[in-house]
């Protein structure tokens, strides 16, 4: 069904960092936007009731009615859920957070994606102002409430989405990571350390997905790698746009030197191959 046909979404589990961010999106774009979850607390249920999206306690058969048009299952239940259960019956649309995101939000826009195994919500963060702070009006989906914009989420006016891309699992019918889905034009590695031990047998097995990954970033893109990661140079073999590093490092494309700590943030010099 084509995002602009689609008037009611429901989303099962909906107070997850990601599938809140995405109920504030689709529901500012102006569509009729309701979910349910077991674990209803702030600040994530803050923000939802702020944006007027009502939460559901539990999951509960009878909250699927058949006026819904799509369902958006998140990655926190199962096939056995209740809700679930009730859209396959119903035969109702449904789809993963990832790929709601990728058809409503990044198609036809220059999808800016941060990934990594620490770091990606403060760098989606931080680039998402300073994009904003240059006229530029990005779009941008934050794992957590950012003071500045004191919200998780922003509506694009721009050619420009930001998303703190996760490489946990989809959902439970589709078992590739989130991040693959994020259409990503450029993108920002912080570093690869072994996580998520529940689904990755181990570092290879994790690096794995990383490198298919930076493998679909399109050609006329780039990747900016945090230069100093042991971890990083192995996915890199086939990536097919252009990548430059970052760090302290003189050695890096990217370096940042003379950093202070002031009363309102940081301050440091920036040089591009040794040059400021």
């Amino acid at each position: 069904m084509h995002p602009e046909k689609v008037k009611s979404i429901y989303l099962i589990a909906i107070c997850g960092t990601g599938m809140a961010s995405l109920a504030g999106l689709l529901k500012e774009s102006g569509h009729r936007v309701a979910g349910s979850d077991n674990n209803i607390y702030p600040p994530m249920s803050t923000l939802l009731t702020q944006a007027g999206i009502e939460i559901k306690p539990g999951y509960r058969t009878e909250n699927i009615s058949k006026d819904i048009d799509l369902v958006i299952i998140g990655n926190a239940v199962s096939r056995t859920n209740e809700e679930v259960k009730a859209v396959l019956e119903a035969n109702l649309p449904y789809t993963s957070f990832p790929e709601a995101l990728s058809r409503f939000f990044l198609e036809g826009r220059k999808s800016l994606v941060v990934v990594g195994t620490h770091g990606k919500t403060t760098t989606t963060a931080l680039l998402s102002w300073v994009l904003n702070s240059a006229g530029k009006k990005p779009g941008f989906m934050v794992g957590g409430w950012m003071k500045n914009f004191d919200n998780n989420h922003q509506v694009p006016g721009g050619d420009f989405f930001v998303t703190e891309g996760d490489e946990y699992d989809t959902a439970f019918f589709d078992k590739e990571p989130k991040f693959l889905h994020y259409r990503p034009y450029a993108s920002i590695l912080t570093g690869i350390e072994f996580d998520h031990a529940d689904i990755y047998r181990d570092l290879g097995h994790f690096k794995s997905s990383f490198k298919k990954y930076v493998e679909i970033i399109e050609p006329g893109g780039f990747l900016l790698v945090e230069f100093s990661d042991r971890n990083i140079p192995d996915i890199l073999t086939h990536v097919s746009c252009l990548v430059e590093t970052y760090g302290e490092d003189d050695r890096a494309d990217w370096q940042w030197t003379a950093y202070r700590q002031e009363d309102h943030g940081g301050r440091f010099a920036l040089r591009h191959k040794g040059e400021n």
